[in-house]
């Protein structure tokens, strides 16, 4: 099969979807890899290492052109132009919240398997783990720098110091990211309260962190006590392949402290926070009612050599099997059959469909009609 990898283009992201190995890897199976000219630049990876792993150096345009498309991010409206029937894009799509590109996807007839979708039998996501890794560990880091007085916040510490409390972080949701905030929350020496509607996961987190922080389940009236004294909120609630639920809504941030600040993680599906959009690495924030709104919805993109190797990890298994089989790769792999979002003009994923009010097929009955 013939691979292409372009340049990201989003807003300062750095990321790119293969390392020089994971394209070695795809080499060595006889596959064709076509990487545009200065990819890899931003994550360290030079076009000469592509080279010396087997890639040939291409345009924009003809890695566009590929059979199969290997992205970080979903496509933005420049690149909906290379949008096809027959082309299969395997990237991070979070169609949930992006009609528009949903839209052009299922027009073009484009094969879209997002990352974020792809789901173990035991419910983990193992494409979106790494990332939500990364992201939940920012997470921290913006808000803590965003607290402080010059760049709008409060102008607290969060790990105080002696004689003063440290800063109250508040983390919506005891998943991959929730558990990596607190991991780093705690590791500079806040106060931290977790979240979470699964009182087993909520067991399992006070377990694991030795009751260091406080566990709550999240009805409305808990998330409203823990906000109201939080100095940091952070929203990391999850629902596979479909839109966040608001958790904070318009009227609670009357409750915050001004100059506290949100990290909604969830923005790319969404966010967690009514009052969220999605901002970017060169204009993180913006304030309502008092109240620091951080919505970048690439943040892993800020620290680009940790993130891209964190990616090619994980994806290059499946980027495997989709090359060396096709779409029968999705009819033998449930997990990967999960990734499937969108098949010659027909919405495959539940939750997008659910979202849009799409008509929802499943997706091995699409692919059925092709195969068959």
């Amino acid at each position: 099969m013939i691979i292409g990898l372009p340049k990201e283009i989003k807003v300062k992201e750095n990321r790119v979807a293969l390392t020089d190995g994971g394209v070695a890897s795809l080499v060595r199976r006889g596959h064709t890899v076509l990487v545009e000219r200065g990819a890899g630049v931003g994550s360290g990876i030079s076009d000469e290492a592509y080279v010396a792993a087997g890639a040939r150096l291409v345009t924009v345009d003809e890695a566009w052109g590929a059979e199969m498309v290997v992205k970080v991010k979903e496509p933005i409206k420049q690149e909906y132009k290379y949008l096809r029937k027959g082309l299969l894009l395997f990237t991070y799509l979070h169609l949930a919240a992006d009609q528009p590109l949903t839209d052009r996807l299922m027009e073009s007839g484009t094969t879209g398997v997002a990352y974020e979708t792809v789901q173990l039998a035991d419910g983990s996501l193992p494409l979106l783990t790494p990332m939500s890794e990364v992201a939940g560990r920012l997470s921290v880091q913006a808000g803590a720098y965003h607290l402080q007085k010059p760049n709008g916040g409060l102008g607290v510490l969060l790990g105080g110091v002696p004689g003063v409390e440290p800063g109250k972080v508040t983390i919506l949701g005891g998943g991959v990211v929730g558990t990596n905030a607190a991991k780093m929350a705690m590791g500079l020496g806040a106060q931290v309260t977790i979240l979470d509607v699964n009182h087993r996961r909520l067991q399992y987190l006070d377990d694991v962190f030795g009751g260091r922080m406080v566990t709550l389940m999240s009805t409305e009236e808990n998330i409203r006590k823990s906000i109201a004294q939080a100095d940091l909120v952070i929203g990391g609630v999850l629902i596979p392949g479909a839109k966040a639920p608001h958790l904070i809504t318009r009227d609670m941030l009357s409750l915050m402290k001004p100059g506290s600040v949100i990290v909604d993680v969830a923005v790319d599906q969404g966010g967690c926070v009514e009052t969220i959009h999605a901002t970017t690495h060169d204009d993180p924030t913006y304030v309502v009612d008092g109240v620091v709104h951080y919505g970048v919805a690439n943040m892993p993109g800020a620290v680009p050599r940790t993130s891209t190797y964190a990616l090619t990890n994980q994806t290059i298994r499946y980027a495997l099997e989709l090359a060396d089989r096709g779409l029968e790769a999705l009819t033998s792999n449930p997990s990967l059959l999960k990734g499937l979002n969108t098949f010659q003009g027909q919405c495959t994923n539940e939750g997008v469909a659910e979202a849009f009010g799409l008509k929802f097929v499943e997706p091995g009955q699409a692919l059925r009609q092709v195969l068959v």
